[in-house]
Protein backbone atom coordinates (compact mmCIF):
# COMPACT_ATOMS: atom_id res chain seq x y z
CA UNK A 1 0.00 0.00 0.00
CA UNK A 2 1.33 3.45 -0.94
CA UNK A 3 2.03 5.66 2.05
CA UNK A 4 -0.32 8.63 2.39
CA UNK A 5 2.75 10.76 3.11
CA UNK A 6 3.80 10.63 -0.53
CA UNK A 7 0.88 12.88 -1.44
CA UNK A 8 2.35 15.85 0.45
CA UNK A 9 4.88 16.65 -2.26
CA UNK A 10 2.05 17.24 -4.75
CA UNK A 11 0.76 19.95 -2.40
CA UNK A 12 4.18 21.59 -2.14
CA UNK A 13 4.87 20.40 1.42
CA UNK A 14 7.97 18.53 2.65
CA UNK A 15 8.05 15.88 5.36
CA UNK A 16 10.94 15.97 7.84
CA UNK A 17 11.62 13.35 10.51
CA UNK A 18 11.53 14.84 13.99
CA UNK A 19 13.71 12.30 15.77
CA UNK A 20 17.19 12.31 14.23
CA UNK A 21 19.60 10.48 16.54
CA UNK A 22 21.65 7.30 16.51
CA UNK A 23 18.80 4.78 17.02
CA UNK A 24 17.12 5.88 13.76
CA UNK A 25 20.48 5.82 11.96
CA UNK A 26 21.81 2.50 13.25
CA UNK A 27 18.54 0.66 12.64
CA UNK A 28 18.18 1.97 9.10
CA UNK A 29 14.87 3.57 10.06
CA UNK A 30 15.69 6.96 8.56
CA UNK A 31 16.58 5.40 5.22
CA UNK A 32 13.34 3.38 5.23
CA UNK A 33 11.31 6.50 5.97
CA UNK A 34 12.97 8.27 3.07
CA UNK A 35 12.03 5.44 0.75
CA UNK A 36 8.61 4.53 2.14
CA UNK A 37 7.24 7.92 3.16
CA UNK A 38 9.28 10.42 1.14
CA UNK A 39 10.97 11.95 4.18
CA UNK A 40 13.25 14.67 2.80
CA UNK A 41 14.83 16.20 5.90
CA UNK A 42 15.28 15.85 9.62
CA UNK A 43 15.53 17.69 12.91
CA UNK A 44 17.05 17.08 16.31
CA UNK A 45 17.03 18.88 19.64
CA UNK A 46 18.35 18.34 23.17
CA UNK A 47 15.28 16.34 24.18
CA UNK A 48 15.73 13.93 21.27
CA UNK A 49 19.41 13.37 21.99
CA UNK A 50 18.78 13.07 25.72
CA UNK A 51 16.23 10.30 25.18
CA UNK A 52 18.56 8.48 22.79
CA UNK A 53 21.52 8.61 25.19
CA UNK A 54 19.45 7.59 28.21
CA UNK A 55 17.44 4.81 26.58
CA UNK A 56 20.00 3.11 24.34
CA UNK A 57 23.55 1.79 24.56
CA UNK A 58 24.47 3.10 21.12
CA UNK A 59 26.63 5.87 22.55
CA UNK A 60 28.42 3.73 25.12
CA UNK A 61 31.47 2.94 22.99
CA UNK A 62 32.04 6.63 22.28
CA UNK A 63 31.62 7.41 25.95
CA UNK A 64 34.01 4.63 26.98
CA UNK A 65 36.71 5.62 24.48
CA UNK A 66 36.74 9.30 25.46
CA UNK A 67 39.91 10.54 27.21
CA UNK A 68 39.53 10.55 30.97
CA UNK A 69 40.10 14.29 31.17
CA UNK A 70 37.45 15.08 28.55
CA UNK A 71 34.24 16.75 29.70
CA UNK A 72 30.81 15.14 29.24
CA UNK A 73 29.89 18.19 27.14
CA UNK A 74 32.70 17.46 24.69
CA UNK A 75 31.80 13.79 24.56
CA UNK A 76 28.23 14.62 23.71
CA UNK A 77 29.24 17.18 21.11
CA UNK A 78 31.30 14.59 19.23
CA UNK A 79 28.42 12.11 19.35
CA UNK A 80 25.87 14.65 18.15
CA UNK A 81 28.09 15.95 15.35
CA UNK A 82 28.71 12.39 14.14
CA UNK A 83 24.96 11.70 14.05
CA UNK A 84 24.10 14.92 12.23
CA UNK A 85 26.87 14.40 9.68
CA UNK A 86 25.57 10.91 8.96
CA UNK A 87 22.01 12.15 8.56
CA UNK A 88 23.18 15.00 6.31
CA UNK A 89 24.99 12.49 4.12
CA UNK A 90 21.81 10.43 3.79
CA UNK A 91 19.87 13.56 2.79
CA UNK A 92 22.58 14.90 0.48
CA UNK A 93 21.01 13.39 -2.70
CA UNK A 94 17.74 15.19 -1.85
CA UNK A 95 19.61 18.45 -1.34
CA UNK A 96 21.38 18.04 -4.68
CA UNK A 97 18.25 16.98 -6.58
CA UNK A 98 16.25 19.96 -5.27
CA UNK A 99 19.17 22.38 -5.77
CA UNK A 100 19.30 23.26 -2.11
CA UNK A 101 15.55 23.65 -1.62
CA UNK A 102 15.23 20.56 0.60
CA UNK A 103 17.28 17.78 2.18
CA UNK A 104 18.36 19.61 5.35
CA UNK A 105 19.11 18.27 8.82
CA UNK A 106 18.99 20.60 11.83
CA UNK A 107 21.22 20.63 14.91
CA UNK A 108 20.29 22.88 17.81
CA UNK A 109 22.45 25.24 19.79
CA UNK A 110 22.57 24.78 23.55
CA UNK A 111 19.58 26.39 25.24
CA UNK A 112 21.69 28.55 27.55
CA UNK A 113 22.54 30.70 24.52
CA UNK A 114 18.91 31.55 23.80
CA UNK A 115 19.19 34.98 25.44
CA UNK A 116 22.72 35.87 24.35
CA UNK A 117 23.01 37.09 20.77
CA UNK A 118 26.81 37.17 20.64
CA UNK A 119 27.27 33.64 21.97
CA UNK A 120 24.49 32.32 19.72
CA UNK A 121 26.18 33.76 16.64
CA UNK A 122 29.58 32.36 17.63
CA UNK A 123 28.10 28.93 18.35
CA UNK A 124 26.17 28.94 15.08
CA UNK A 125 29.39 29.33 13.11
CA UNK A 126 31.12 26.70 15.29
CA UNK A 127 28.40 24.10 14.69
CA UNK A 128 28.32 24.78 10.97
CA UNK A 129 32.09 24.23 10.81
CA UNK A 130 31.98 21.10 12.96
CA UNK A 131 29.26 19.40 10.93
CA UNK A 132 30.87 20.61 7.71
CA UNK A 133 28.00 19.68 5.42
CA UNK A 134 26.24 22.06 3.00
CA UNK A 135 22.81 20.76 4.02
CA UNK A 136 23.04 21.41 7.75
CA UNK A 137 20.79 23.97 9.41
CA UNK A 138 21.63 25.49 12.77
CA UNK A 139 18.67 25.69 15.13
CA UNK A 140 18.38 28.96 17.03
CA UNK A 141 15.50 29.54 19.49
CA UNK A 142 13.13 32.34 18.44
CA UNK A 143 13.64 34.55 21.48
CA UNK A 144 14.21 38.26 20.88
CA UNK A 145 17.97 37.69 21.17
CA UNK A 146 17.67 34.58 19.02
CA UNK A 147 15.98 36.54 16.23
CA UNK A 148 18.83 39.06 16.28
CA UNK A 149 21.36 36.21 16.17
CA UNK A 150 19.45 34.60 13.29
CA UNK A 151 19.55 37.82 11.32
CA UNK A 152 23.31 38.12 11.80
CA UNK A 153 23.96 34.47 10.99
CA UNK A 154 21.91 34.72 7.81
CA UNK A 155 23.78 37.87 6.83
CA UNK A 156 27.01 35.93 7.36
CA UNK A 157 25.91 33.02 5.18
CA UNK A 158 24.63 30.43 7.69
CA UNK A 159 21.41 28.48 7.03
CA UNK A 160 19.22 28.67 10.14
CA UNK A 161 16.16 26.90 11.50
CA UNK A 162 14.49 29.39 13.87
CA UNK A 163 12.74 27.20 16.42
CA UNK A 164 10.32 27.52 19.34
CA UNK A 165 8.00 29.96 17.57
CA UNK A 166 4.51 30.29 19.01
CA UNK A 167 3.36 33.88 18.49
CA UNK A 168 2.47 35.28 15.06
CA UNK A 169 4.13 38.60 15.82
CA UNK A 170 7.38 36.87 16.74
CA UNK A 171 7.11 34.94 13.48
CA UNK A 172 6.70 38.25 11.66
CA UNK A 173 9.95 39.49 13.27
CA UNK A 174 11.69 36.33 12.06
CA UNK A 175 10.42 36.63 8.48
CA UNK A 176 11.36 40.30 8.32
CA UNK A 177 14.81 39.58 9.77
CA UNK A 178 15.36 37.03 7.01
CA UNK A 179 14.34 39.53 4.34
CA UNK A 180 16.61 42.21 5.85
CA UNK A 181 19.64 39.91 5.95
CA UNK A 182 19.13 38.55 2.44
CA UNK A 183 18.58 42.05 1.09
CA UNK A 184 21.85 43.23 2.62
CA UNK A 185 23.70 40.38 0.93
CA UNK A 186 22.07 41.06 -2.43
CA UNK A 187 22.83 44.79 -2.21
CA UNK A 188 26.44 43.95 -1.37
CA UNK A 189 26.70 41.70 -4.41
CA UNK A 190 27.06 38.55 -2.29
CA UNK A 191 25.66 35.10 -3.07
CA UNK A 192 22.29 34.20 -1.54
CA UNK A 193 21.49 31.01 -3.43
CA UNK A 194 23.37 28.82 -0.94
CA UNK A 195 21.42 30.11 2.10
CA UNK A 196 18.20 28.49 3.22
CA UNK A 197 15.96 28.84 6.27
CA UNK A 198 12.83 27.56 7.94
CA UNK A 199 10.73 29.13 10.69
CA UNK A 200 9.55 26.40 13.07
CA UNK A 201 6.08 27.29 14.30
CA UNK A 202 4.97 25.03 17.17
CA UNK A 203 1.43 23.73 17.12
CA UNK A 204 0.12 21.20 19.65
CA UNK A 205 1.58 22.90 22.74
CA UNK A 206 -0.73 25.85 22.09
CA UNK A 207 -3.85 23.69 22.23
CA UNK A 208 -2.58 21.99 25.39
CA UNK A 209 -2.41 25.35 27.17
CA UNK A 210 -5.53 26.95 25.69
CA UNK A 211 -7.65 23.87 26.42
CA UNK A 212 -6.71 24.07 30.11
CA UNK A 213 -8.29 27.52 30.25
CA UNK A 214 -11.53 26.57 28.52
CA UNK A 215 -14.49 24.86 30.20
CA UNK A 216 -15.14 21.16 29.70
CA UNK A 217 -17.10 20.55 26.52
CA UNK A 218 -16.19 23.89 24.93
CA UNK A 219 -16.37 23.67 21.11
CA UNK A 220 -13.22 25.81 21.04
CA UNK A 221 -11.07 23.06 22.49
CA UNK A 222 -8.52 21.72 20.04
CA UNK A 223 -9.07 24.67 17.67
CA UNK A 224 -6.57 27.35 18.73
CA UNK A 225 -3.36 25.78 17.39
CA UNK A 226 -4.59 25.20 13.85
CA UNK A 227 -6.21 28.65 13.73
CA UNK A 228 -3.00 30.28 14.98
CA UNK A 229 -0.89 28.47 12.37
CA UNK A 230 -3.31 29.25 9.53
CA UNK A 231 -3.21 32.95 10.37
CA UNK A 232 0.58 32.86 10.64
CA UNK A 233 0.64 31.64 7.06
CA UNK A 234 -2.13 33.93 5.78
CA UNK A 235 -1.10 37.11 7.58
CA UNK A 236 2.69 36.77 7.78
CA UNK A 237 4.11 34.28 5.31
CA UNK A 238 2.00 35.11 2.26
CA UNK A 239 2.19 38.93 2.42
CA UNK A 240 5.93 38.96 3.10
CA UNK A 241 7.01 36.30 0.62
CA UNK A 242 4.81 37.48 -2.25
CA UNK A 243 5.75 41.16 -1.90
CA UNK A 244 7.63 43.15 -4.55
CA UNK A 245 10.52 43.44 -2.13
CA UNK A 246 10.80 39.68 -1.89
CA UNK A 247 10.35 39.14 -5.63
CA UNK A 248 13.43 41.27 -6.27
CA UNK A 249 15.43 39.07 -3.90
CA UNK A 250 14.04 35.88 -5.43
CA UNK A 251 15.17 37.03 -8.87
CA UNK A 252 18.66 37.42 -7.38
CA UNK A 253 18.58 33.74 -6.38
CA UNK A 254 17.23 33.94 -2.83
CA UNK A 255 15.46 30.93 -1.36
CA UNK A 256 12.16 31.53 0.37
CA UNK A 257 12.08 30.93 4.11
CA UNK A 258 9.56 28.13 4.50
CA UNK A 259 7.11 27.87 7.36
CA UNK A 260 7.66 24.65 9.30
CA UNK A 261 5.02 23.04 11.51
CA UNK A 262 6.62 21.56 14.63
CA UNK A 263 5.16 19.80 17.67
CA UNK A 264 2.67 18.00 15.44
CA UNK A 265 2.02 15.04 17.73
CA UNK A 266 -1.28 15.51 19.58
CA UNK A 267 -1.14 15.97 23.35
CA UNK A 268 -4.81 15.06 23.95
CA UNK A 269 -5.51 11.39 23.11
CA UNK A 270 -9.13 12.24 22.31
CA UNK A 271 -7.97 14.17 19.22
CA UNK A 272 -7.19 12.49 15.93
CA UNK A 273 -3.46 11.63 15.84
CA UNK A 274 -3.30 13.19 12.37
CA UNK A 275 -5.08 16.44 13.32
CA UNK A 276 -2.11 18.78 12.97
CA UNK A 277 -0.98 17.18 9.72
CA UNK A 278 -4.28 17.14 7.85
CA UNK A 279 -5.26 20.70 8.77
CA UNK A 280 -1.99 22.37 7.79
CA UNK A 281 -1.10 21.11 4.32
CA UNK A 282 0.00 23.85 1.95
CA UNK A 283 2.70 25.01 -0.48
CA UNK A 284 6.20 26.08 0.50
CA UNK A 285 5.87 24.52 3.96
CA UNK A 286 7.46 21.71 5.94
CA UNK A 287 5.86 19.44 8.52
CA UNK A 288 8.07 17.71 11.09
CA UNK A 289 6.72 14.51 12.51
CA UNK A 290 7.55 12.09 15.36
CA UNK A 291 7.35 8.32 14.95
CA UNK A 292 3.81 7.73 16.21
CA UNK A 293 2.37 10.40 13.93
CA UNK A 294 4.28 9.06 10.94
CA UNK A 295 2.72 5.64 11.50
CA UNK A 296 -0.79 7.02 12.01
CA UNK A 297 -0.84 9.20 8.91
CA UNK A 298 0.80 6.57 6.72
CA UNK A 299 -2.14 4.25 7.27
CA UNK A 300 -5.09 6.62 7.37
CA UNK A 301 -4.03 10.14 6.46
CA UNK A 302 -6.00 12.36 4.10
CA UNK A 303 -4.08 14.71 1.81
CA UNK A 304 -5.82 17.92 0.73
CA UNK A 305 -4.83 21.61 0.42
CA UNK A 306 -6.17 22.66 3.81
CA UNK A 307 -3.78 25.38 4.98
CA UNK A 308 -5.55 28.20 3.16
CA UNK A 309 -9.03 26.81 3.72
CA UNK A 310 -11.50 28.76 5.88
CA UNK A 311 -9.10 31.46 7.07
CA UNK A 312 -12.09 33.55 8.17
CA UNK A 313 -13.15 30.66 10.36
CA UNK A 314 -9.70 30.66 11.95
CA UNK A 315 -10.05 34.36 12.74
CA UNK A 316 -13.40 33.70 14.40
CA UNK A 317 -11.94 30.87 16.49
CA UNK A 318 -9.24 33.13 17.93
CA UNK A 319 -11.72 35.96 18.46
CA UNK A 320 -14.06 33.59 20.34
CA UNK A 321 -11.17 32.30 22.44
CA UNK A 322 -10.26 35.87 23.40
CA UNK A 323 -13.91 36.59 24.23
CA UNK A 324 -13.84 33.53 26.50
CA UNK A 325 -11.12 35.27 28.51
CA UNK A 326 -8.12 33.31 27.21
CA UNK A 327 -5.07 35.49 26.54
CA UNK A 328 -3.20 33.85 23.65
CA UNK A 329 -0.35 36.38 23.80
CA UNK A 330 0.28 35.47 27.42
CA UNK A 331 0.22 31.77 26.56
CA UNK A 332 2.65 32.05 23.66
CA UNK A 333 5.09 34.11 25.72
CA UNK A 334 5.02 31.52 28.48
CA UNK A 335 5.45 28.68 25.97
CA UNK A 336 8.57 30.35 24.60
CA UNK A 337 10.11 30.59 28.06
CA UNK A 338 9.07 27.04 28.96
CA UNK A 339 10.41 25.67 25.68
CA UNK A 340 13.88 27.07 26.31
CA UNK A 341 13.81 25.74 29.87
CA UNK A 342 12.69 22.29 28.70
CA UNK A 343 15.58 22.02 26.27
CA UNK A 344 18.04 23.22 28.88
CA UNK A 345 16.80 20.63 31.37
CA UNK A 346 16.99 17.88 28.74
CA UNK A 347 20.57 18.85 27.92
CA UNK A 348 21.58 18.89 31.59
CA UNK A 349 19.93 15.49 32.13
CA UNK A 350 21.84 14.02 29.20
CA UNK A 351 25.18 15.43 30.40
CA UNK A 352 24.54 13.88 33.81
CA UNK A 353 23.75 10.55 32.15
CA UNK A 354 27.00 10.63 30.19
CA UNK A 355 28.95 11.37 33.37
CA UNK A 356 27.25 8.46 35.19
CA UNK A 357 27.95 6.08 32.30
CA UNK A 358 31.61 7.08 32.30
CA UNK A 359 31.85 6.39 36.02
CA UNK A 360 30.19 2.99 35.57
CA UNK A 361 32.48 2.05 32.67
CA UNK A 362 35.55 3.13 34.64
CA UNK A 363 34.57 0.96 37.62
CA UNK A 364 33.76 -2.09 35.52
Amino acid sequence: MTSAWKGLAEQGQSLWYDNVARPALESGLLERLMEQDNVTGGTSNPSIFSKAVLESDLYDDDIASAPSDDTPQNVFERCAIADIRRACDLMRPVWERTEGQDGYVSIEEEADMAFDQERAVTRGHELKGLVDRPNVMIKVPGTAEGVAAFRQLTREGVSVNVTLLFARERYREVAEAYIDAIEERVDAGEDVSSISSVASFFVSRIDAQVDKRLPEGSPLRGKAAVANAKLAYADVYLPIFTSERWERLAKAGANVQRALWASTGVKDPSYSPTLYIEELIGPKTVTTVPDATIDAFREAGTVAPTLQRDVDGARKVLADIAEAGVDLDEITAELERAGVQQFEEAYDKMIEAIARKREHIAVS
